[in-house]
């Protein structure tokens, strides 16, 4: 008979995990950011009075989350500079506009489309993937600066297109009366501003910023899944391969070319997508919309939150966005008020060659966001949030250069 002892049933805590899954950095932030996203509409409404402004802005801030998380794939996984990244965003949200509004009747086939929303998403997305390829194919065999120089051009290259194909694509007058996305139906209540629950059938989104937070929470959350298993298969072990030493990785018989072809083409498909909900959102593009500030400004994003780690791109991606559309456009009337408040409201007024305190520190503003991406870099060259792999590399060049410095030093 045996003297075995029945093992006390675990605990669903135990079962799941939980305190191995807080312990892990990257489980903490996902969770912390589900959290809330999850409250913030409703906090946004309680504490503005029914006002959606932060929702919406919150909405396009996603914008740029998907931006970062594409981009991360090929400069954060694969090690490839992309400074034309913003030309895959403009093709992405010129193939929805041009195929769900009037613009096509102006052009020379003289016939307008209307297709939904949710399958031109799925093609602009395949369209920028497409792109990524074609710049790619005769380009990946460059390096460093010079691979940056082509996606630089490129980068370029595409919104000036987009401009003076002018009976296509509007020109400078951009393309607006784009089609809102429509769903047979859609619950609503009181975080949407209703007095009850009750369903919607059919529904519009009809420029609702609630109704696009929501899609683009669950695209976020979607490209989230879909990039995290990309980093652990065989294609991303393969790309981190590459970015630590192309040579070595050739030599146990990767095809480089073709893995950061791939590359290419998936980061573009990501900025496809966001740039499909990009002319959704806005109802208008404008080939100033994708400017070579955007590259820059998502590869900072990506910089900021720590190259290769996807919950770190993330919080970059966020924190950088508002940084520039909510804190430095509020500073000038902070400052204002806070002159006022402690008897230097002189400073606010015009005296011959000074604007105003609010006008100095309007014009400086991008000089504080520099200073403040400094700093940071400064303090955490790594990132906010960086990789597990992209933290030791970057310690173990530290301690070589200081090793290198010690015997020059001794010599």
């Amino acid at each position: 008979m045996s003297n075995r002892v029945a093992a006390p049933p675990r605990s669903l805590f135990a079962r799941l995990r939980l305190r191995e899954r807080i312990r892990d950095r990257d489980t903490a932030i996902y969770g912390l950011l589900l959290l809330v996203a999850l409250v913030f509409p409703a906090i946004s409404l309680y504490t503005s009075d029914g006002s959606t402004y932060l929702i919406a802005v919150a909405g396009h801030a996603g914008t740029y989350v998907l931006l970062a998380i594409g981009l991360n794939v090929v400069v954060g996984f694969a090690g490839l500079l992309d400074l034309g990244y913003a030309a895959f965003f403009a093709i992405g949200a010129y193939t929805y506009a041009l195929f769900a509004s009037q613009q096509l009747l102006a052009s020379p086939i003289h016939h307008a489309y209307h297709f939904p929303f949710w399958l031109m998403m799925f093609v602009g997305l395949i369209i920028a993937a497409s792109a990524g390829a074609i710049l790619g194919f005769p380009t990946l065999r460059l390096r460093g600066d010079y691979l940056a120089i082509v996606t630089l051009g490129f980068g370029e290259i595409v919104p000036q297109v987009f401009q003076n194909f002018d009976q296509w694509t509007g020109g400078i007058n951009a393309i607006g009366g784009i089609d809102q996305p429509t769903l047979p139906a859609w619950v609503t209540g009181p975080w949407a501003g209703a007095d009850s629950i009750s369903i919607v059938a059919p529904f519009s989104f009809s420029f609702d910023p609630i109704a696009y937070y929501v899609l683009i929470f669950i695209l976020v959350s979607v490209a989230i899944v879909l990039v995290n298993n990309l980093q652990r298969s065989r294609l991303g072990r393969a790309w981190m391969a590459i970015r630590e030493d192309e040579v070595a990785a050739a030599a146990m018989g990767i095809n480089t070319v073709t893995t950061k072809l791939l590359a290419f083409g998936i980061g573009a498909s990501f900025s496809g997508f966001a740039g499909a909900y990009y002319g959704a959102s806005f109802g208008l593009v404008s080939p100033d919309d994708f400017l070579f500030i955007v590259s820059i400004t998502v590869l900072v994003m990506i910089v900021l939150g720590g190259m290769g780690s996807i919950p770190g791109v993330i919080v970059g991606a966020i924190t950088v966005y508002f940084i520039l559309n909510w804190f430095l456009p509020l500073l000038p009337p902070a400052v204002q008020s806070l002159a006022s408040s402690i008897g230097l409201g002189s400073l606010n007024a015009r005296s011959g060659d000074w604007p105003g305190l609010g006008n100095e520190t309007q014009n400086v503003t991008l000089l504080l966001f520099g200073l403040i991406l400094v700093s940071m870099m400064l303090v955490r060259p790594q990132g906010l949030f960086p990789s597990r792999v992209r933290e030791q590399e970057l310690k173990h060049a530290t301690g070589q250069e200081d090793e290198a410095a010690i015997e020059q030093a001794h010599a």
